[in-house]
């Protein structure tokens, strides 16, 4: 809430009131950033979800986006993050829209969150790869955390051989932190594995430790507990351009 005083003509004298910032008509001024979730069953990380959008509301206007424009299904809660969740399901913002009608022109940056579910939806999907495509071309700032990287796989150049991010330096989940995972036999992507069959270089610490790659304009964390920087480097990177 934020008190602020206008001055009243008829009594001569200064009137003090609140304004709800969620009503304020400032975001406008902003940057939009396209905001990229899964909309497969296995969902997206709540809590990093959460401190994502928390970061990024301060500097910009955000545009959710899903395959087909499918609810998000956000996985992993508690009463905490639930309560949160609730109160966001219940602005405009948290309506995701399709990502095929998509204006890449329109965005300043693009984040894909940590999201189990990328591995399943958006790592094949032609409309993020021509999201993430339009946005290397333009050299907007793009960030992917933890397996929502999986998000960047299906990005191919013009050949349709090569893959977008060839030349780059990331990081993402290691084919170790991904083996303690019951689900590890049944994934369909390995993403340690993907960037170094595809001609780029991986780079990785300590599982569950914080590690985060710049590079020239893509941000990749290596994992959940990485959200936080990558998101701090998106920003830092968008207003330095």
């Amino acid at each position: 809430l934020l008190l602020t005083r206008k001055w009243n003509p008829e009594e001569e004298n200064f009137t003090s009131y609140i304004v709800f910032p969620e009503i304020m008509s400032s975001s406008s001024s902003k940057p939009c950033c396209l905001v990229i979730c899964s909309a497969a069953i296995d969902g997206v990380l709540t809590q990093p979800f959460i401190q994502a959008v928390t970061l990024l509301n301060s500097a910009f206007t955000l545009q959710l986006a899903t395959p087909n424009g499918k609810t998000i299904e956000f996985v992993q809660q508690d009463d905490s993050s639930r309560r949160w969740l609730n109160d966001f399901r219940s602005k405009t913002v948290a309506t995701p829209t399709r990502l095929d009608s998509i204006d890449v022109s329109r965005y300043a940056a693009v984040l894909i969150p940590p999201a189990p579910g990328a591995l399943y939806d958006l790592a094949k999907d032609a409309d993020v790869a021509a999201v993430l495509n339009q946005s290397v071309a333009e050299r907007k700032p793009i960030c992917a955390i933890g397996l929502g990287v999986a998000g960047l796989c299906g990005a191919m150049k013009d050949d349709g051989l090569t893959w977008t991010f060839a030349s780059y330096s990331l990081s993402g989940p290691s084919v170790l932190s991904l083996a303690r995972s019951p689900s590890f036999a049944n994934m369909p992507l390995i993403i340690e594995d993907f960037i170094k069959d595809n001609g780029a270089v991986y780079s990785g610490s300590k599982a569950d430790q914080v590690h985060v790659v710049v590079d020239q304009n893509l941000i990749t964390g290596q994992n959940e507990e990485s959200t936080v920087v990558a998101v701090q480097n998106l920003i830092l990177l968008c207003n330095a351009r």
